[in-house]
């Protein structure tokens, strides 16, 4: 006979706890929860729910109502009309949740966040949602094919965020202050930024801070010790702006490999330890590491990380067994390291590049700053065919750009085409898009 199903609080955080900090207030869980409470009242009875909050905090309330009514959120990087009337298709009944949507903007029913952040008169009890909801569907990035939905559960989330306070020594005799630099539709701005608060003592800033200016500012609004949530594109934009920060007690980076030269000068910069997190949509955060430590991870208390014949495969609490795209060399203590993604592999000729290695050695070129590598779809089976790169270089040529690229890279890896452009199209985790990369390309003089 199994017993009662196991319930989790929306929030581990006492009443008068700090968990976000808006538009210059700090917000309680008793205010947090009680904006969540009167927001779920206004939602249908049923349906999924797509997040379109832009405003962190609102973002933070709507999740919450949604899970208050037992609806899953949608959370998409791809807010077009287009994007949400195919979303739209794909989930019938689909409503959203929006700060800053005219009426009529999208094709969806339109529920406005707008949250009071007043805590109530009284305390009331701190609801519960069963482990097992369905709580959100992440979408992939899209940066090697279309977008692919992924489904989590709330006992999953809740069980990654505690995981996460644990593997970065989060302690609540010491709360932090964390500023991200990465939207909260993206899985590692909803798990480090949205959920984290939920569950760990920090207290998350939910205002402005992408640019080098609002980052700055915000990390001086909050109390130290602060901890900077960002991505390797934002580091080198930081440090190329050269605008000092306050004192930092460690910056987390993730969504791409971070260069170790780049993490060296950031550490350096900041005086604090750059951490990286290894992780998918599909699995979320999953293991961290301190990048000038070496190239070993440590998963994070309670998953295990299997490397057989068949692939790599995560186990977590209240997640099924998930296949990961990349191979690892496991080592000892819950330690591994990574020995590449499968579809990072570049095949040609018989022979084999790493295409994330490719682009570390464009972006390292004088004068570049930014780039990527193209592979065609036809790689494998068109005999003719070759990788194209394309560039943000304002001050170089594409034949000196390959004239670089040569005794660097492998002659058959060289590529056929190098298109120069003014940016690339990178989402705001700092992704590209394929189907952006292709475009570029198929709008380029031959």
């Amino acid at each position: 006979m199994s017993g009662p199903p196991v319930v989790e609080p929306l929030t581990d955080r006492a009443p008068d706890a700090v968990l976000f900090q808006w538009r210059g207030r700090p917000i309680t869980a008793a205010a947090f929860v009680h904006d969540a409470m009167l927001l779920a009242d206004t939602l249908p009875a049923a349906g999924p729910v797509v997040n379109l909050c832009r405003d962190r905090y609102a973002f933070a309330v709507g999740f919450a109502a949604a899970l208050l009514r037992q609806q899953v959120s949608l959370l998409t990087g791809d807010q077009s009309v287009k994007g949400l009337a195919e979303l739209a298709a794909r989930f019938p009944g689909v409503i959203a949740v929006a700060d800053d949507v005219a009426p009529g903007a999208i094709p969806l029913p339109v529920h406005t966040v707008r949250p009071s952040a007043i805590p109530p008169a009284r305390h009331s009890a701190m609801p519960g949602i069963p482990a097992g909801q369905p709580a959100a569907i992440v979408f992939t990035s899209g940066s090697t094919g279309a977008p692919v939905p992924h489904q989590k559960s709330w006992g999953a989330l809740v069980a990654r965020s505690r995981a996460a306070a644990v593997a970065f020594g989060l302690d609540a005799a010491v709360p932090r202050s964390v500023v991200g630099t990465v939207p909260p539709h993206h899985m590692y701005g909803f798990e480090l930024t949205v959920l984290l608060p939920l569950h760990a003592p920090v207290t998350s800033w939910c205002d402005a801070a992408f640019f080098p200016g609002d980052v700055h500012a915000a990390l001086s609004a909050l109390p130290a010790p602060r901890i900077l949530v960002t991505t390797p594109l934002q580091i080198r934009a930081l440090l190329h702006a050269g605008t000092g920060l306050p004192p930092l007690s460690a910056a987390i980076s993730a969504t791409a490999p971070l260069d170790p030269v780049l993490a060296a000068g950031a550490e350096a910069r900041w005086q604090a330890p750059l951490l990286e997190i290894f992780g998918a949509t599909e699995v979320g955060s999953i293991a961290s590491r301190r990048t000038l430590d070496g190239n070993a991870w440590t998963a994070y208390p309670g998953l295990v990380i299997r490397q057989d014949r068949d692939g790599t495969t995560v186990s977590a609490p209240w997640a099924e067994p998930m296949a990961l795209a990349d191979q690892i060399e496991p080592l000892d203590d819950n330690r591994f390291r990574l020995l590449g993604r499968r579809t990072d592999l570049v095949k040609l000729g018989g022979r084999r590049a790493s295409l994330s290695g490719l682009n570390q050695v464009l972006l390292a070129l004088d004068g570049v700053a930014d780039g990527a590598f193209v592979v065609p779809d036809d790689l494998e089976v068109r005999a003719n065919a070759r990788l194209s790169a394309i560039v943000v270089a304002p001050c170089r040529s594409p034949r000196e750009i390959l004239a670089d690229l040569r005794g660097r890279v492998d002659p058959l890896f060289l590529p056929r085409r190098v298109i120069c452009v003014d940016s690339l199209p990178r989402n705001a985790l700092g992704k590209l898009p394929r189907h952006a990369l292709l475009a570029l390309l198929a709008a380029a003089p031959p």
